[in-house]
Parts: structure tokens; sequence; C-alpha cells
């Protein structure tokens, strides 16, 4: 990670705890400047482990070069109920449930109540595409965007990068991991085709917020990643896709060791940049 900017003093994290649909759920925030300073955007944040694994370490590095590069950004990251405690849709749930205490919290995260944004990687992926349907679905909260990186959103595992894995002998643990994670996560098969637990199975995309799709060359996941952009534009949703260079994704952590990349906190920065033009346009 050379190529990043050494990270400023002035960023700071603070451990939380927010409430899940059952249970309170540890959390961090990730700010820079001032903590007496309220800032305009929140973006909550969903880790990485495919459902079964992962924590907020994992994601520590990257959200901490996030803000770095966009010092008015405010992150809030959570945890979930994972599928070895319950599986779905504990995990959707909670992911849900953050959005709403966020929003009856704002004041204590340092936040004006204006834009919301959903982001994850990988199994957090699949949670913040699902709260933009549950936020639709149930009336809010609103969101202004959605960041799915590298997004688990296919537990049938049918599309073609994901079905050329076993030519890559490197990558077959990576597609290996993704079957034994939808097992745990979805033991109920008649789960799997339930849009909340896949997306891109929904017949109902329409009125979402904007999103960015970042996918990776070598991502068994990247074609799933590209079908749902796909999908949203056709239903009208602003969507960008963009495709990130190869990373070694038979190594743990290696999808947010590539989000880390200069490359992904740009398409970020600028995602969220025109979520903000947007916004003053219709001001």
């Amino acid at each position: 990670m050379s190529e990043l900017n050494p990270l400023s003093e002035e960023l700071k994290v603070r451990t939380l705890s927010v409430r899940g649909v059952d249970t309170a759920l540890e959390a961090r925030l990730y700010f820079s400047g001032a903590p007496s300073s309220k800032r305009d955007s929140l973006m909550v944040f969903f880790h990485a482990g495919g459902f079964v694994g992962g924590d907020l370490e994992d994601s520590d590095m990257f959200l901490r070069h996030l803000v770095n590069c966009n010092p008015n950004q405010l992150v809030l990251a959570s945890r979930y109920t994972l599928a070895t405690v319950s599986p779905f849709p504990a995990a959707v749930e909670d992911a849900h449930a953050v959005l709403v205490w966020a929003k009856k919290n704002k004041t204590k995260l340092g936040w004006t109540g204006k834009q919301l944004v959903v982001a994850g990687i990988e199994a957090g992926a699949n949670l913040a595409a699902v709260c933009t349907l549950m936020s639709r679905d149930r009336g809010g909260p609103a969101l202004a965007g959605q960041i799915l990186i590298m997004p688990m959103l296919d537990p049938g595992l049918t599309s073609c990068s994901m079905r050329e894995m076993p030519a890559a002998r490197e990558l077959m643990e990576v597609a290996d991991a993704c079957a034994a994670a939808y097992r745990g996560y979805l033991p109920n098969a008649a789960d799997r085709t339930h849009p909340y637990a896949s997306p891109l199975q929904s017949s109902r995309l329409k009125n979402l917020p904007p999103a960015l799709i970042l996918s990776a060359e070598d991502d068994p996941l990247r074609d799933e990643a590209e079908q749902y952009g796909a999908k949203l534009i056709s239903c009208g949703i602003k969507t960008t896709v963009s495709r990130l260079p190869p990373a070694p994704l038979h190594e743990t952590g290696a999808r947010n060791e590539c989000a880390c990349k200069v490359l992904a906190l740009g398409e970020i920065a600028s995602f969220m940049a025109g979520l903000d033009k947007q916004e003053s346009q219709a001001a």
C-alpha cells in the first residue's frame, strides 16, 4: 500500500455499541478532525467473512484509508449476527436495524442526518444491497446511495466467473469457501431465491438508490457483481460498475487488501462527490 498517503494524525476511531434487531452489536465510528463538528454524510459499512466469519478488524485499514482520503466522510462500521450463531435472515435484519439505529442516534454520531449511504464488502456488500430493498419496502430509512465492493449476490454460484474456478487451482479454495459460506448462511434451500438473501434474483429492483459496484478481475464473484449492475441499470437505477485489477484472492483478507488500492478509493470518492452534487442540485 505504498501508493497511499500516510494516515492523518487527525483520523480517529471510536468504539461504540449499536442496536441490532435483538441484541447490541459492536461498532466503530471513523472520522477525521474535531469530534464536535457534525458531518452531512454517514456511510454505514458491513464487513466481509462469508456470513460465517469476519469482524470489524478485517476492514479496519480500508476504512481508515477511506476516511483519510475523504476527511468529510463519517463511517459507521458494524458487526452483525454470523450464520454460526443464527442463519438467514438474522444478518440482514441486524443490518437494517443498524440503519434505523443510526438515523435515531445521529446526534451521538456527529451526523446531521442529511445523507445516508450503505456499503459493504463481499458478504457485507450482500447485506448492503439487501438493506436498500428493505429500506424501500419498509418505508425507510431513506438511502442516498449504495456501495457494493466485490459482493456475494448469487447463492446458486452459477456465474461463468464462478464456474471457471475449477480450472484455476489456486482459486479453488475461494470457490469452495463461497459454497461453504452459503451452506452455513442459507441452510434452508428455499431461502436461496429470497430477494433478501439473493438480490440478484429479485424481480423488484426499481426505486433503489444510486449504486457503485466494484468487481475484481480475477474474482469468482466478478460476474454476479456486474450482472447485478446491469439489472439495476435496466431498472433505471443510476449505477456505476467498475472492475478492479487482479488481486491474490486466495489469500486471507485479500478482498479488503484489494479495496485499499487507490483505484477503489478514487471510485468511491467520485461516487460520493456525485451524490453531493445531485443533492445540491435537488435542493
